[in-house]
């Protein structure tokens, strides 16, 4: 039996349709965006299949490249940027199956309504996302690949409700989707109340695990796979929290937190944080 392996497929940063900048930003910029590939001798777990058409086909044309058999696609949380992609490899892997947990594929079927699909992603990304609505099966048990378990773990709320990471023990590797960040700005819009704390939370049941390797759902291209951004992400979420405690306007928010983190990607996604989180 060959052991498991994964290799990781980052989306560039792109153009987001905005007039909401940030001060001194001349665009708004979407975060680059991983998709991670667990794979065995001839089968793999695609995890989080992107977003627009065209960066959901060209991952299918990276994993198809690798000459691995698709069988599973795994959904960590249910924001459309890590699952409106899913028909481009369906397309090219029909017999896989999408899938996420319960809680997840429950929550799935709201990005595409009014609120969302309507309000949020189609004005943002015009032209650019399949109209093949698709949601995962909710799954149970466990994901195999080649005789190893694949363990999804339920973590409640992080970047936003009910949100889930991937565990393969048997190479210590966590896909962590958004529950841990790369050297991007966090989404903290749905951080309030006691949503930071449950993030918090979060990030130790990730740590328990013990993993040699952690897929950050957001990320610089090329940056190591390291267990650190576990403690970054925490760092940064009692960092913000702090700062939202002491400055009661967006824009001081904001300013605080870029002169914490200056050299963190997309300082747009701090900017729709700060004034959520001060609304």
């Amino acid at each position: 039996m060959a052991r498991l392996d994964y290799s990781v497929y980052v989306a560039p940063s792109k153009f987001v349709v905005s007039d909401d900048l940030p001060p001194g930003e001349a665009r708004r910029m979407w975060s680059p965006t991983a998709s991670t590939l667990v794979y065995g001798a001839n089968d793999a777990v695609l995890v989080d299949p992107l977003m627009t058409v065209d960066e959901s086909r060209a991952l299918a044309d990276w994993v198809v490249a690798t000459g691995k058999n698709v069988t599973t696609v795994f959904v960590t949380h249910a924001h459309g940027d890590h699952f409106f992609g899913a028909p481009a490899i369906l397309e090219r892997f029909p017999d896989a199956t999408l899938v996420a947990t319960p809680a997840v594929a429950a929550r799935m079927g709201a990005q595409w309504g009014p609120r969302w699909f309507d309000g949020f992603w189609a004005p943002r990304f015009p032209g650019q996302i399949s109209d093949r609505h698709v949601v995962a099966q909710p799954l149970t048990g466990h994901i195999e690949l080649e005789g190893e378990r694949l363990h999804a773990i339920e973590l409640g709320h992080t970047d936003t409700d009910a949100t889930s990471a991937l565990h393969v023990p048997s190479i210590g590797l966590v896909v962590a989707g958004d529950a841990v960040y790369g050297d991007v700005h966090l989404y903290m819009a749905e951080s309030k109340d006691d949503g930071s704390r449950q993030w918090l939370d979060a990030l130790d049941t990730i740590e328990s695990l013990r993993p040699g390797a952690v897929v950050s759902g957001h990320k610089r291209d090329g940056d190591p796979d390291s267990p650190g951004d576990i403690a970054r992400t925490r760092r940064y979420i009692e960092d913000f929290t702090a700062a939202a405690e002491k400055t009661g306007d967006h824009a001081d928010l904001y300013e605080a937190v870029v002169a914490l983190y200056p050299d963190r990607i997309n300082r747009g996604v701090l900017w729709n944080s700060a004034k959520a989180v001060t609304s």
